[in-house]
C-alpha cells in the first residue's frame, strides 16, 4: 500500500489521535508507518478497509472524500482507539485541507471542477473588520507555527518523523481557525514534504522543502514583531481563505500548453494555461487528491466550464469565447453557472496573439518572474514563473543525461526535467530532443533560479525562420506539451553537425552562492546535529568573502555557531540547544541567500553580458 492508496486525513484528526498515543507508542509511530506497506487496502464506495494484523482491522469512512473526524478512523485492536495503527495510518495518509466551492454562489456538481490546488479552509470564522496589529489568537497562533517549525529545522528531516509533524499540523490547524491561511498553507506543504522526503518520493526536492520552511518562519516570525517593522501588509501576511473570482465580462481564450501537476500534497491532475489577446495568461485545470495515475487521466477528461465541456489535451490547440466570465485574482477561471463558453479556433505559437509572448524581452521576462517570487505560490499571478524561448539544441550537458543544452541568443540554457516522475514524458522527451544538435526550438519553461540558466522545460514548438525545427502533424498546431505527449523520431529532422554557437558553447562561472545553499540545505536536511559537525566553514566563508557576500559569511558563521553552541550538563551529555536562536540564524541565512538568487539570476540571464 502506498500514500496515495490512502484518503486525505484532516490536519488536526492526525494531531489528536498522535498526540493521544502513550509515550512508549510514540517511539514505535515511525516504524509502524514503514509496515503499511505491506497492508492490503481495499475500497468500498465511502468505507476504506485497510488490515494490519491478524486481530486488528481499520475502518476509514469518507463520506466527504476525506477523514474529517476522529471517529471516522476505526481499528478493531484491543488498545483502540489510543493504537499505533490508527496514528501511522493518519500519519501517513495525505494532509485534507476542505475545500469551498470555486464560487460562493455557484456550488459546483460535476466531477471535474475548473480548479486548481485547494489552498481555503471551510472552518475560517466570518471576517471582521481588519485590525492594524495581530490579535492575541494570531500571535498565540504564530508563536505555536514558529515553535512547530524550530523544531524541525532542529531535527532536521531524518529527525522530523510522525509525531514532530503532527505537531506542525496542529500549530497549522490552529492558525487556520485564527485567519493565519498564509503561514498554515506553509506548514502543511512543509509536512507534506517532509514525509515525501524520508518516504524517498521520486519528486521530492529539498530545495521546495527549503523553500516551504522559509515562507513557514518569515511569516510567522513577521506575525510575531511589532508592526512597524513587517517588509509585508499584515493582509498579506495573512492571506486569504478562499480565493474571490470577480466578473471578467468576455473573454476570448487561446490555449498555449498544458502540465501535468503531481504535489508533495497529494493532489494531481492537469491544468491548461491559455491566453487572452492583451497577452494575459490564465489557467483552467482539474486538480484533486490523487496520484500520478489521476494526473495522466484528468489531461483527457473533460473539464466543464458553464456550459461547456473540453478536455486539457484538446484546449492546447483550441480556444474558447467565454462570456459572463470570472477569473481570480491569480488568473484561474470560475466555472459558474452564469459562464457561458463556446469552442474557437486556437493558434500556433508562432501566430497572434501568442508570438506576443516570446517576442517579450528576455530581461522583461526575468525581471516579471523575480518580482513575483516574495509573493505566496497561491497570490502569483497565472505563468509568473514561465520563460518564452527560442533555442538551437547543442546536445546533452556534459555528465548529466537529463540535462539538454541549448543555445538561446548566444548564451548557454539548460532544460532540465520538469517534474521526475517516470509516468510523465519528460525524461524521454528531452533525451529524444538531445539527439539532434542544430535543432531548432520555441520553448515554454519554469525559470530554474541560479547561476546557470536553466528551465524546466514544459512544451516545446516549431521555431519560427529557416534552419532544422520540428516536423509536427497539422493536428498538432506546431507544438508538444512534454509531460502529457511523446515526440517520436519522425517528428524531428534528420541528424544535422553540431551548430557552432559562439559564447554559447562555455558556461557561466561558477558562482558561490551555492555555498549559502549547501549550508541551508544541509540545515534542513540533518537538522542541529549535522551542522554542528559539518567541520570548518573557513573556506566556504573566505570564498563568499573573496566575492564581496560578506554578509553571507557572517550568516553561514552564525548559523555554525549556533548550531554547536550546546552546554553540557555535570555528567557530560549534551544540553538541548536553543531552537529559536537555532531557526532565527538559519531563517536569516535562508532569506539572505534568496534575496541575492535573485539578483544574481538577474544577471546571469542578462542579455549585456
Amino acid at each position: 500500500m502506498s500514500t496515495q492508496g490512502l484518503p486525505p486525513v484532516a490536519p488536526d484528526v492526525t494531531a489528536d489521535i498522535v498526540e493521544a498515543l502513550t509515550p512508549r507508542l510514540r517511539k514505535r509511530l515511525d516504524a509502524a508507518i514503514g509496515k503499511l506497506t505491506a497492508c492490503p487496502i481495499e475500497h468500498d464506495g465511502d468505507t476504506v478497509r485497510i488490515t494490519v494484523g491478524e486481530d486488528a482491522e481499520l475502518t476509514l469512512y469518507i463520506p466527504t472524500g476525506a477523514v474529517t473526524t476522529t471517529a471516522d478512523l476505526r481499528c478493531s485492536c484491543l488498545l483502540a482507539p489510543a493504537c499505533v495503527h490508527r496514528a501511522a495510518v493518519a500519519a501517513a495518509a495525505p494532509v485534507a485541507e476542505p475545500q469551498a466551492p470555486a464560487e460562493a454562489d455557484t456550488p459546483d456538481t460535476s466531477d471535474a471542477p475548473a480548479t486548481t490546488e485547494p489552498t481555503q479552509s471551510a472552518e475560517a470564522p466570518a471576517e471582521s473588520p481588519t485590525p492594524t496589529e495581530p490579535t492575541p489568537a494570531e500571535r498565540t497562533a504564530a508563536d505555536a507555527l514558529w515553535t512547530a517549525g524550530a523544531a524541525i529545522v532542529d531535527a532536521g528531516v531524518d529527525g522530523a518523523g510522525a509525531v514532530l509533524q503532527a505537531g506542525l499540523l496542529r500549530a497549522a490547524h490552529t492558525a487556520r481557525l485564527a485567519g493565519l491561511h498564509r503561514a498554515a498553507a506553509a506548514a502543511v506543504t512543509v509536512a507534506t514534504g517532509l514525509r515525501a522526503a524520508r518516504d524517498r518520493d521520486p519528486a521530492y526536492r529539498l530545495a521546495d522543502l527549503v523553500a516551504a520552511m522559509r515562507e513557514l518562519l518569515d511569516v510567522a516570525h513577521a506575525l510575531r514583531t511589532p508592526a512597524a517593522t513587517y517588509p509585508q501588509s499584515l493582509d498579506l501576511l495573512r492571506g486569504t481563505s478562499r480565493r474571490a473570482y470577480a466578473p471578467a465580462g468576455s473573454l476570448r481564450l487561446y490555449g498555449l500548453f498544458t502540465e501535468p501537476v503531481l504535489t508533495a500534497r497529494g493532489f494531481a491532475g492537469a491544468v491548461t494555461t491559455t491566453v487572452d489577446p492583451a497577452g494575459t495568461l490564465r489557467t483552467i485545470g482539474d486538480v484533486a487528491p490523487g496520484g500520478a495515475d489521476r494526473a495522466i487521466g484528468a489531461a483527457t477528461r473533460a473539464i466543464r466550464l458553464g456550459d461547456t465541456s473540453i478536455d486539457p489535451v484538446a484546449l492546447t490547440r483550441a480556444g474558447l469565447v467565454v462570456s459572463g466570465a470570472t477569473v481570480s485574482a491569480n488568473g484561474r477561471l470560475g466555472a459558474g453557472q452564469a459562464v457561458r463558453a463556446a469552442r474557437a479556433s486556437g493558434a500556433a505559437w508562432t501566430d497572434e496573439p501568442l508570438r506576443a509572448l516570446w517576442e517579450t524581452p528576455l530581461s522583461a521576462q526575468i525581471d516579471r518572474i523575480v518580482g513575483h517570487r516574495d509573493l505566496p505560490p497561491d497570490d502569483r499571478p497565472a505563468g509568473a514563473d514561465l520563460l518564452f524561448l527560442d533555442v538551437t539544441v547543442l546536445g546533452t550537458t556534459p555528465g548529466a543525461r537529463d540535462r539538454l543544452l541549448a543555445d538561446c541568443a548566444g548564451q548557454s540554457v539548460h532544460l532540465l526535467v520538469a517534474h521526475a516522475d517516470p509516468v510523465f514524458a519528460y525524461r524521454d522527451n528531452l533525451r529524444l530532443l538531445a539527439d539532434r544538435p542544430g535543432l531548432r526550438l520555441r520553448v515554454v519553461g519554469r525559470l530554474e533560479p541560479g547561476a546557470d540558466r536553466a528551465i524546466r522545460a514544459l512544451a516545446v514548438g516549431v521555431a519560427p525562420g529557416e534552419g532544422p525545427t520540428l516536423r509536427l502533424a497539422e493536428d498538432r498546431l506546431g507544438r508538444i506539451d512534454l509531460g502529457l505527449e511523446r515526440l517520436h523520431r519522425a517528428d524531428l529532422p534528420a541528424a544535422a553537425p553540431t551548430p557552432s554557437v559562439p559564447g554559447a558553447v562555455g558556461e557561466p562561472p561558477p558562482a558561490p552562492l551555492y555555498l549559502m545553499h549547501r549550508h541551508v540545505e544541509r540545515a534542513i536536511s540533518g537538522g542541529r546535529p549535522v551542522l554542528a559537525l559539518a567541520g570548518s566553514t573557513a573556506g566556504d566563508t573566505a570564498r563568499l568573502r573573496r566575492v564581496g557576500l560578506a554578509t553571507g559569511a557572517l550568516l553561514v558563521e552564525r548559523l555554525t555557531h549556533v548550531a554547536a553552541g550546546r552546554e553540557r550538563d555535570v555528567f557530560g551529555r549534551l544540553r538541548a540547544g536553543d531552537n529559536d536562536l537555532l531557526s532565527a540564524a538559519w531563517l536569516a541565512a535562508a532569506v539572505y541567500a534568496q534575496t541575492v538568487e535573485g539578483a544574481l539570476t538577474r544577471a546571469v540571464w542578462s542579455t549585456e553580458g
